[in-house]
């Protein structure tokens, strides 16, 4: 396995070479990550050249299909699933909440749907107004002192009236990364459906979903250095089951029935970019021609490796403070470049004090009011986060650590 050139991974992101941004490091990517070059040129070259109406005759609109197809079938191969099987939607926000309403026309009064208090609440909320409807919501709770999820509390809610399990890959403040593979593994053996929510894995790395066995798997493209779009695995039996959520017409086309708007057709064409930006960066690495999904399995890899290293001094770092508590892992193996840390006062003011060292970093709850409120932190004080992924260089982490050691 040959070691992650830094170097070569910055050229590829002009945010590192933009004037405004210089003297900064970035760690609030958990919230977004800087986009990649290939993403910026096919978003420019379709607003410039393609933005008609696509799917017509002449040739700028089949050109913008065509761009279009090219984001579904590259980034579908590359998760190992069928181009039909993917899907667009303006965020993964909105695409939980249309899979929720297609599920509650397709459950019964009575079924049972199981979540988790370590979510980010998009992908908790939506499934939880559904007890309002008649269904049975079952939590799978955290430990609330390490915030980890245990197998043998899921095996003792599952039963033959749970229908769905919903839950992270990992959390968006926990950093844990959860063992999806088994937990889907005992939701399909229980005779349920598993819905993933992948949005804070997925910058460190695309999982084929047929491998992990996720019926759903659902993640963010501006998160993995592309626009803001919403990214839905849906495999085909669960997604023809389920009610049509789109117009009456598409109701036959498996990529277009969540989708009940229409699509950003410039942002979708502009996902191929991301692709771009995967295949770059393992042809950099390596010489072996694979398939796609094999070649993000490599760089998965690759990407871990260096994000480890970088990781565990600063898991260090907060460790050996008494006045900071480290939430999740203490081994960098373990979890995601997801830090987030509980002060004595708020964190958003140290948040604030960061940014006048150069640290672009957040402070806030971020949306994960429920893990926090289980751990006993109260969400209006928040949560210090710093995030990274790998773009991030030995010298960011270093400077963050300094600004850390001058701030708290």
């Amino acid at each position: 396995m040959p070691h992650l050139d830094i170097d070569y991974v910055r050229r590829q992101f002009p945010a590192f070479h933009e004037p405004s941004l210089q003297g900064q490091a970035f760690f609030e990517n958990a919230g977004g990550s800087y986009t990649c070059k290939p993403v910026i040129d096919r978003l420019f070259r379709y607003y410039h050249q393609r933005k008609v109406q696509p799917y017509h005759p002449f040739k700028a609109a089949v050109l913008a299909g065509d761009e279009m197809d090219e984001a579904r079938s590259r980034l579908a191969a590359m998760l190992g699933v069928d181009t039909d099987e993917l899907s667009f939607g303006p965020s993964t926000t909105q695409n939980t909440y249309v899979l929720a309403q297609a599920f509650r026309q397709h459950l019964t009064a009575g079924d049972a749907i199981i979540v988790t208090n370590q979510d980010h609440e998009a992908n908790t909320g939506p499934w939880r107004r559904l007890g309002e409807e008649g269904f049975e919501i079952r939590e799978w709770c955290i430990d609330p002192d390490t915030g980890h999820l245990d197998l043998d509390d899921l095996k003792n809610l599952l039963d033959e009236k749970v229908k769905l399990v919903c839950f992270p890959h990992c959390s968006n403040v926990v950093g844990e990364i959860n063992p999806v593979a088994e937990i889907c593994r005992l939701a399909r053996e229980n005779g349920s459906y598993s819905c993933v929510d992948g949005v804070s894995y997925a910058p460190h790395g695309f999982v084929n979903v047929d491998e992990i066995g996720a019926d759903i798997y659902l993640f963010s493209a501006y998160k993995t250095y592309g626009p803001h779009q919403g990214i839905m695995v849906i495999r085909r039996d669960l997604g023809m089951t389920l009610p049509n959520q789109g117009h009456y017409f598409n109701g036959d086309s498996l990529y277009k029935r969540f989708t009940p708007a229409g699509p950003d057709h410039a942002q979708v064409a502009a996902c191929a970019g991301m692709v771009d930006y995967i295949d770059d960066l393992y042809a950099h690495h390596f010489s072996v021609k694979v398939s796609a999904s094999k070649r993000a399995a490599k760089l998965h890899d690759l990407v871990g490796r260096a994000e480890t290293e970088l990781l565990q001094p600063l898991l260090d770092y907060f460790s050996e403070k008494n006045t900071t508590r480290l939430l999740g892992p203490r081994d960098a193996a373990g979890r995601a470049p997801t830090v987030a840390v509980e002060l004595a006062g708020n964190a958003g003011a140290v948040a604030q004090e960061l940014a006048t060292h150069g640290i672009m970093a957040g402070g806030a709850d971020f949306y994960a009011v429920r893990p926090l409120e289980a751990m006993g932190i109260d969400p209006s004080k928040g949560v210090l986060r710093v995030s990274f992924v790998h773009y991030t260089s030995k010298a960011e982490v270093d400077k963050l650590i300094s600004a850390l050691d001058q701030t708290l």
